[in-house]
């Protein structure tokens, strides 16, 4: 497998704020603050203990902290000592194949999802450009090639899912309405879940929905809160199935990559 040398994102790391709800600033931060008026101090700190909480059950990775390795930039991998939740991935990342170069990967034992994100690729025979998606069905090898580089995102799936050979290029597939503000591309679906395209526009939001699958969103352009943490270009949330959000919006407008429910569980 060719690899690529790893390059850290020049991204100015002051912009994230995510340390300040780590140890040891957690623990202050809970703890009300005696030097604001009534129950201000009180209200905030229950405030963020819910945060902490609630981020505690999830995955997030940040772009700009990840390292390649042999070209792979690694999101997510499950552990290998318990089953698949619903929807959850067996892994997931960020392919950077080099320029007149390419990367091989062995048979998968589920499908395998890719979308590309910058660049242009070949994959089995496929040329692709940017948002263009291809999934492959278990049991299929996988080569990508590319001659100026690309950065692929590639993920796979659980081995009991059944899926067949779908290819939607971003040219053709169009957007259509989903919510005020919301378009929808639905790439693929089975058993209750999906992988989709979001495109929202700036103030758009989703109200209060839990996940019945496990929720992945990859921001593919723009900025978007869940809840309390602000995801950002290149950014990566995994959410358990059984788990929920209480705000998702956007003060940018975004594009994002989700695998979940087919059908979001408002409450």
């Amino acid at each position: 497998m060719t690899t690529m040398p790893d390059h850290p994102e020049s991204e100015d790391d002051t912009t994230d704020l995510s340390p300040l709800l780590s140890e040891p600033f957690a623990r202050a931060w809970a703890a009300p603050a005696t030097g604001l008026p009534g129950r201000l101090g009180e209200r905030l700190g229950e405030r963020l203990q819910r945060s902490l909480q609630a981020e505690a059950g999830m995955v997030t990775v940040r772009l700009r902290h990840s390292r390649a390795e042999d070209g792979l930039r690694w999101l997510y991998r499950a552990p290998a000592d318990r089953p698949l939740r619903p929807g959850e991935p067996r892994a997931a990342c960020f392919v950077d194949v080099p320029a007149q170069g390419f990367m091989q990967f062995e048979p998968s034992a589920g499908p395998r999802e890719f979308l590309v994100l910058d660049g242009e690729v070949e994959i089995d025979t496929e040329a692709l450009v940017a948002r263009d998606y291809l999934l492959l069905p278990g049991g299929n090898a996988a080569r990508l090639v590319s001659l100026g580089g690309a950065r692929v995102f590639m993920r796979e799936g659980d081995a009991t899912v059944a899926a067949q050979r779908t290819l939607v290029r971003d040219r053709d597939a169009g957007w259509p309405e989903f919510a005020p503000g919301i378009r929808r591309r639905v790439l693929w679906s089975a058993g209750g879940q999906a992988a989709l395209l979001y495109h929202a526009d700036a103030g758009a939001s989703v109200p209060v929905h839990r996940h019945g699958h496990d929720e992945e969103c990859l921001m593919v352009q723009g900025e978007l809160f869940l809840d309390d943490v602000l995801l950002q270009q290149g950014d990566y949330q995994l959410a358990p199935a059984g788990t929920g959000h209480c705000i998702t919006e956007t003060d940018t407008g975004v594009v994002i990559y989700a695998h979940g429910d087919a059908d979001l569980q408002f409450t």
